[in-house]
């Protein structure tokens, strides 16, 4: 009577912790033959050194077959020692043994989520937090040139290797919400809440920025590995990071960065910035990670080649895959495909995409557009690129006309003067069509821009002036976004400017110039402001190109095609008709039943 127990239940250790999360992530998150796979690479890739076997940062690059041109080797290395510390992130950089490789795997293919029901935001702030470092020298920043700010150093204590690089944590996050993977991880395994507490907080985002140099690396990869499928090396992309193709690589991941941070003012990119910016303009930036370290998860030296009875068996053909991009064009190259694809999903682009419309190739006009698109019955891209004109207008007698239907600027450009090439575009997913009372399109369509600065513009509620297509004797032809339709009462000859949308693109019907507006200070239209630049613009360009290109499958395309052979047919059948053969009283007779000549009417001269 009166007796206790003596000893009460030992709570587990970090290493317990880790091995039990690490064991229910392969069990639950991987196939058998995934996860055989994965232990199989792993001790064929490992390095051993008392008895501790581990990969290190060239094993990894080799295994992932990165390219030694764009140096992204140590920024990627630096992300996977600090998840692979997951869940107890202060402990971070770790030895990348294979309890540590199973948190990266799980994490970067999003796979945690067969485990963890916990949103995007918190992958986005864990990748976050495993790009970041922190220096004395960014923490002096002036506070004009950040968009929150940034608070003194953190005054947690981190394990050796980040007392420079040290992660933290922004100042206005909501350190409420700060850590709920990891916590969420924790619930998992039912770890009791005061150990939670003591590790909750060790990594923040307070103080801490992405150095603009190692995003711009990342954003080049992640522009090469977008279309990647999970069998496929980014060794068979070699050619895109040679040439020509390099150069358009780094043009575009330039453009990407520079929604994030000006790096002639700022060093880095903070979390608020990455944090609102990500959302809206790049939610599948990170998505090609996903079939990249899949490759973890495919063994070479599995063989089946050959049967049960050992008999070997052909082994079959590389599938042959048709091109990423089945036309090549002015805008659109592999790396602005792929930009794109950070934020339109790209099962819906790559090898998916046909070129319906390109100015330079069919002509420039309103009449060439429509017969090439109309009849497209799924979503399009429209792409128009051109060059900043000057303020005040050069003197040219079409540019002076066009700039005579504007309304005065009273907006500066949207970017520096000496980036001056300018590529907008819209997607819209409904067929195109006149629109001689309304507008079409819906909420799904999205007006965006892709150089010299990536940003996209949703569209919103607060009106459905989202498309327009207008021919003469329209006031002011041509494609509109976001422009209000001119209401009947306004449909006069004396209208004579045009009616610019807070948001909007406009495409004169000559498409020789256009004018994309941002009218910040509105909080927009029928689209909705930039996320990243919170400032009123416009752009006033001289285009260069005009590209449309459809998505979808063989069933759209047939159909188009089915549509151009009869055009085709048609126009060889009008050429025809031949009246020059001389037999003027048998022209004349099938002009008459034409109702071409006859009674008044003479039809010019026969002889």
């Amino acid at each position: 009577m009166g007796q206790t127990l003596s000893n009460e239940a030992k709570p587990p250790s970090k290493e317990e912790i880790r091995t039990h999360l690490a064991d229910k992530f392969a069990r639950k998150c991987f196939e058998p033959l995934e996860l055989y796979s994965f232990k199989d690479n792993f001790r064929s890739l490992a390095d051993k050194e008392e008895n501790v076997r581990y990969l290190k940062e060239d094993t990894i690059t080799r295994f992932l077959e990165l390219p030694d041109i764009l140096a992204v080797s140590p920024v990627l290395f630096h992300m996977l020692t600090y998840i692979g510390a997951f869940p107890f992130l202060s402990d971070a950089p770790v030895i990348l043994g294979i309890e540590q490789m199973t948190m990266v795997v799980v994490i970067m293919t999003e796979r945690y989520t067969k485990v963890l029901t916990k949103s995007a935001s918190s992958r986005r702030k864990l990748l976050f937090k495993s790009l970041a470092v922190y220096d004395r020298k960014l923490s002096e920043i002036d506070t004009e040139q950040r968009d929150a700010g940034l608070s003194q150093p953190s005054s947690n204590v981190h394990a050796p290797g980040f007392a420079i690089d040290e992660a933290g944590d922004d100042l206005y996050d909501d350190t409420a919400e700060d850590d709920e993977l990891v916590l969420a991880a924790l619930d998992s395994l039912d770890i009791n809440d005061a150990f939670k507490t003591g590790d909750s907080h060790a990594a923040t985002t307070h103080g801490a920025m992405i150095p603009a140099d190692n995003l711009r690396k990342l954003i080049m990869l992640l522009l090469l590995v977008a279309p990647l499928d999970a069998q496929e090396n980014i060794s068979s992309y070699a050619d895109r990071v040679t040439g020509s193709e390099l150069e358009d690589l780094r043009a575009t991941a330039e453009n990407i960065l520079s929604t994030f941070v000006d790096v002639e003012k700022s060093p880095g990119i903070t979390y608020a910035q990455f944090n609102r910016i990500l959302p809206s303009s790049l939610p599948f930036l990170f998505d090609g990670f996903n079939p990249l370290f899949e490759h973890f998860l495919f063994s070479k030296n599995l063989d089946f080649s050959k049967r049960k009875d050992s008999m070997p068996r052909a082994i079959p053909s590389a599938i042959v895959r048709p091109p990423l991009l089945q036309d090549r064009s002015d805008i659109l190259n592999l790396s602005v495909l792929s930009q794109l694809s950070f934020f339109i999903n790209g099962n819906k682009l790559f090898r998916r995409l046909r070129l319906l419309y390109s100015g330079s190739k069919s002509g420039y006009s309103m009449g060439s557009f429509e017969s090439k698109v109309f009849n497209w019955r799924a979503p399009t891209i429209l792409l128009v690129s051109g060059t900043r004109l000057s303020d005040p207008p050069s003197g040219n007698r079409s540019e002076d006309a066009f700039h005579d239907t504007l309304p005065p600027k009273r907006f500066p450009n949207g970017s520096p003067a000496d980036r001056d090439r300018l590529v907008f575009g819209a997607l819209v997913r409904q067929p195109w069509r006149y629109t001689h009372k309304e507008c079409f399109g819906d909420e799904d369509t999205l007006l965006f821009q892709l150089a010299p600065t990536h940003d996209v513009f949703p569209a919103s509620t607060l009106n459905r002036d989202y498309a327009a297509f207008q021919k003469a004797p329209a006031v002011h032809p041509g494609i509109n976004f976001g422009c209000p339709h001119p209401k009947k009462s306004q449909s006069s000859r004396h209208e004579s400017l045009r009616n610019l949308g807070p948001v909007s693109l406009v495409i004169d019907s000559s498409f020789e110039f256009g004018v994309f507006t941002h009218d910040y200070s509105s909080r927009g239209g029928a689209f909705a402001t930039s996320a990243s630049r919170k400032y009123d613009f416009q752009e006033r360009f001289d285009i260069d190109d005009i590209e449309v290109w459809g998505c979808g499958g063989d069933e759209e395309a047939r159909v188009q095609r089915e549509h151009w052979e009869w055009e085709a047919r048609e126009a060889e059948s009008r050429r025809r008709v031949n009246l020059g053969t001389g037999d003027i009283a048998a022209d004349r007779a099938l002009l008459e039943m034409a109702g071409l000549v006859g009674a008044n009417r003479s039809g010019g001269s026969m002889a």
